[in-house]
């Protein structure tokens, strides 16, 4: 005996938002699916610090001033804090229209726009808005079905709009966008701080071992033993991999800096928005850098709209095979026998009660008896009789 079950299945939003991002940890975790070079910059971080405080820390530390690893610590936590920060989070997704907000925005565009004549462009869907006095164009999204709001872009790697779209960065796997703006550009500035603390005392190491016993002994030393522990070779992949970061990651910060000055995002700066022939000028610069840094660096956080890890219900039908349990109070019914029929495999006395006679009266017209009729036995009881 089969049986029809409802159940209802419970969903995370997360599950069903549309867009090429992973998550983990149950929708804690959101970044984008490009996860390789994220990859490589941890490696490299780790590699570098790790070999930097094994080797060159623990001589610098008893030469000079335990102070030095103290300092490279903080720098190095504070970095992989702000790279898993920025890494991780939501940098600003926009939702997509549902169904009927997509309809209707089509009926307001068509009623704005009107009929379109067969084989002409229809015009572009553009909407005007003004922020201090300056007039701002929304564009419309083809995709997410969506006006966008001012300073917000389509991500084609993420394939969703974010709000202040800065840039897709494959170095932190994910977006830069209103929500981790900031967190990003701590993160490429204590990483320029690190490196070069790490550049300079390489060098600082290589020069005091080269008073003691000389350049040309201090690459000859045997390295692993302490406490002359030279690792000439340690120190040398150490000094290249900082010497060419230094160059992309010190150059990034100072870019950065520059657009944080007058509140400006990359995205803004490579199309020349705000510059070029049109002349029009930042309706989001407050005309002073340190009200620029302040609002990008310091302003309130917005919080996520996505809402990843809500609960949408879904029922779904199983099917189940098997008899319905009985309750322990529960009797079965009985079974109708026919009079004489007994139960197999038990002996029931049973007394037959006759029925009571109908008078003539009731009887109907064909079972009527004349005066002087004997009666006829019924059937039923002859059966009584035996």
């Amino acid at each position: 005996m089969s049986v029809m079950v409802a159940r209802k299945k419970v969903v995370r939003k997360w599950e069903k938002l549309p867009g090429r991002n992973t998550f983990c940890c149950d929708g804690r975790i959101m970044m984008a699916r490009q996860k390789g070079i994220f990859y490589l910059t941890l490696f490299l971080i780790l590699g570098t610090c790790a070999l930097f405080f094994a080797f060159e820390c623990r001589y610098l530390a008893v030469q000079l001033s335990p102070a030095i690893p103290v300092f490279a610590a903080v720098l190095f936590l504070f970095a992989m804090a702000t790279l898993l920060r920025t890494s991780f989070s939501d940098p600003g997704v926009i939702p997509r229209a549902l169904p009927d907000e997509a309809a209707f925005i089509e009926m307001e565009i068509e009623a704005t726009n009107g009929t379109v004549p067969q084989g002409q462009r229809p015009p572009p869907r553009i909407k005007n808005f003004q922020i201090n006095n300056q007039i701002v164009k929304l564009k419309y999204c083809y995709t997410c079905k969506i006006f966008r709001p001012p300073r917000a872009s389509h991500c084609s790697i993420c394939d969703n709009c974010v709000e202040r779209f800065d840039h897709h960065c494959p170095w932190v796997g994910n977006c830069v966008g209103k929500r981790n703006y900031r967190y990003f550009y701590l993160f490429i500035l204590s990483l320029s701080l690190l490196t070069i603390y790490i550049f300079t005392f390489n060098i600082v190491y290589v020069a005091l071992k080269s008073l003691k016993i000389g350049f040309l002994n201090t690459l000859k030393e045997t390295p692993g033993t302490y406490p002359s522990m030279s690792l000439t070779v340690h120190t040398v992949l150490e000094v290249l991999i900082c010497f060419f970061t230094l160059w992309s990651v010190v150059g990034l910060t100072g870019f950065h800096t520059f657009l944080v000055a007058l509140n400006q995002t990359t995205n803004e700066d490579i199309k020349g928005s705000w510059t070029g022939k049109n002349r029009v000028q930042n309706p989001y610069s407050h005309g002073n850098i340190v009200k620029n840094c302040c609002e990008v660096l310091c302003g309130p956080l917005p919080p996520s709209v996505l809402d990843r890890r809500g609960i949408l219900q879904q029922e779904e039908s199983t099917a189940q095979e098997g008899s319905c349990p009985r309750g322990p109070g529960t009797q079965e019914p009985p079974t109708t026998q026919g009079p004489g029929q007994a139960q197999e495999g038990h002996s029931v006395l049973s007394l037959q009660v006759p029925a009571p006679s109908v008078s003539d009266t009731e009887m109907p017209e064909e079972k009527q008896r004349t005066p002087g009729e004997l009666p006829v036995p019924s059937l039923d009881a002859g059966r009584a009789e035996h």
